[in-house]
């Protein structure tokens, strides 16, 4: 019998079935070091400092969550640009906006900031999906783009925030989140979802039935575009200030967390929830292994080792499901 129709025979959604499979492991892991940390700090994850733990890893869920729809996309499209975008969002804030133009208000900033984002994801778009270059090339050159306009605006770090903005690094780090998860929700109740999984599925199949596969790509750039401006906000509000070097730092951060939360590098399987989950178990790892004062030497090989592993997990599970059908 065909395993859908199993599955549909059985009373249970497909996509809950394939999101289980897909995050199961990632869920696992979660509980795993949320049980080693409160073992090890327990005091650090009681829950009157959920709050500061929530807007500490804010910054690394939103990157995440910005590189997750260019991955969906398919066509190998991993935009490692995420990270200095979010650096160019935290300088041009601070630096341009606030402290030389003297604009405070969020009602300027926070669109001026998603506009940014917008305008980078549009221009990678355009370069991956109408130039056809190669995604990671074309990311790559707006990585060194927006790291040298970084630190041609800001040499330094300079501060501080606006007030409003850095109290977003507390428990009202939730809100940017849950705009983007709220965004992400929309966008899943329209046509277009259905058209980027199966762009990313098969290209050529949603192509041949009639689906504009460059367009899906392109709003696919925008969208990871205008979250990783929002990231850029948490980012700012996190370390109170500008810095120009520290947003470069999220880009293979965010990548390994959306391959261990059980998005599929190849396209076409996953979502967002996913690639929370996984930056959540990121959070959690860093947590515990600073706990030991172990250097940042380390934690890269960490990152590294999860990386392969979260890949090796996920192939796996595609053999699987090819094996089921």
């Amino acid at each position: 019998m065909n395993p859908r129709l199993l599955v549909r025979a059985r009373g249970m959604n497909p996509r809950l079935l394939s999101l289980s499979r897909s995050v199961g492991f990632a869920v696992v892991l979660l509980v795993i070091l949320l049980a080693v940390n409160l073992i090890l700090s327990p005091a650090r994850f009681t829950p009157g400092s959920w709050g500061a733990l929530v807007g500490l890893a804010a910054p690394l869920i939103g990157a995440a969550i910005a590189s997750t729809p260019v991955i969906l996309a398919g066509r190998g499209g991993i935009d490692i640009s995420v990270g200095p975008l979010m650096g160019f969002v935290n300088a041009v804030v601070i630096q341009v906006l606030f402290l030389k133009a003297g604009i405070s208000s969020p009602l300027l900033l926070v669109p001026a900031a998603l506009l940014i984002g917008a305008l980078v994801g549009a221009a990678n778009g355009f370069l991956a999906t109408v130039v056809r270059i190669q995604p990671i090339v074309a990311t790559l050159g707006t990585y060194l783009i927006l790291t040298g306009v970084t630190l041609t605006i800001l040499p330094a770090p300079i501060g501080p925030a606006p007030a409003w903005l850095k109290a977003l690094a507390g428990p009202w780090s939730i809100l940017p989140l849950a705009v983007m998860f709220l965004v992400w929700w929309l966008v899943r109740r329209l046509p277009y979802y259905d058209q980027l999984m199966a762009v990313g599925s098969d290209d050529r199949a949603a192509y041949t039935a009639g689906v504009d596969v460059t367009r899906v790509r392109f709003i696919a750039y925008v969208i990871a575009g205008i979250f990783g401006g929002c990231a850029g906000l948490m980012l700012t509000a996190l370390i109170g200030s500008a810095d120009p070097n520290i947003g470069p730092t999220y880009t293979l951060i965010a990548i390994a967390a959306v391959a261990l939360g059980g998005v599929s590098l190849a396209g076409g399987r996953g979502g967002v929830a996913g690639a929370a989950i996984g930056a959540i178990d990121i959070f959690l790892l860093q947590s515990v292994l600073t706990t030991f004062n172990v250097s940042t030497f380390v934690l890269q090989i960490a990152y590294g080792a999860i990386l392969v592993l979260a890949v090796m997990l996920t192939a796996l599970q595609e053999r699987l499901a090819m094996r089921a059908r």
